[in-house]
């Protein structure tokens, strides 16, 4: 049996939002955030040596690591859904935002929360330049969902499902204002209007504000 080990708040509600999607069989064993550190409880870091979500299990496999979990689902079981073939005229789109989501949006807020926490003057040059960074990635979504759908182009795919933590969850560690996006804000009305979103949201961490604005 496929089991989805989800920590609260974090990357691993991509993995509840994909097994909702498809349809397909899962278990999901949820985790609470200490209250205080709000780091994953002993149990959760236990279950990988990385520590940190998403874990998933299949029988004997563990793995770690939002695109590979993806990738292992969508291989196992996604039976071609949610991906596009290499002679799609939007493969090159789909692959690019896919890697984007961690490679550069889902990185860059990371970096610029824990500039943050070192409590640096609004002129630091380094936090400057990763302010500016973000803002770069952010500028680069609202412009490529200004002009299509969904980020691969017409169709829904795991390049959404990859990018739209960092768009609200992670807002929650990170503030950033999406006001000044807001081509943004109407793409994630778009994907949070989806059932298999609400029902995974529903499921993985219930009664917390969604931020979709």
């Amino acid at each position: 049996m496929l089991t989805v080990h989800h920590l609260g708040k974090s990357q691993s509600e991509r993995i509840v939002w994909l097994c909702e999607e498809l349809a397909i069989p899962y278990e999901l064993k949820c985790y609470a955030r200490d209250s205080v550190t709000m780091l994953a409880p002993p149990d959760y870091k236990a279950l990988h040596p990385i520590g940190a979500a998403p874990v998933i299990t299949d029988g004997d496999l563990v793995l770690a690591e939002s695109g590979a979990v993806v990738d292992y689902i969508i291989a196992k079981y996604g039976n071609g859904r949610l991906v596009l073939r290499a002679d799609d005229p939007d493969f090159a789109q789909f692959l690019y935002w896919f890697h984007f989501a961690n490679g550069t949006l889902q990185a860059g807020m990371g970096r610029l929360m824990l500039l943050n926490r070192l409590k640096l003057t609004a002129d630091n040059p380094m936090l400057v330049a990763i302010r500016a960074r973000v803002d770069r990635a952010f500028d680069l979504v609202d412009a490529r969902v200004r002009e299509a759908e969904y980020l691969a182009g017409s169709n829904f795919t795991t390049a959404d499902i990859m990018t739209v933590f960092t768009l609200t969850t992670m807002r929650y560690f990170q503030p950033y204002d999406l006001q000044r996006c807001p081509n943004v804000v109407e793409y994630l009305g778009r994907v949070s209007a989806r059932p298999a979103y609400r029902r995974a949201m529903e499921k993985g961490d219930p009664g917390m504000a969604l931020l979709l604005s």
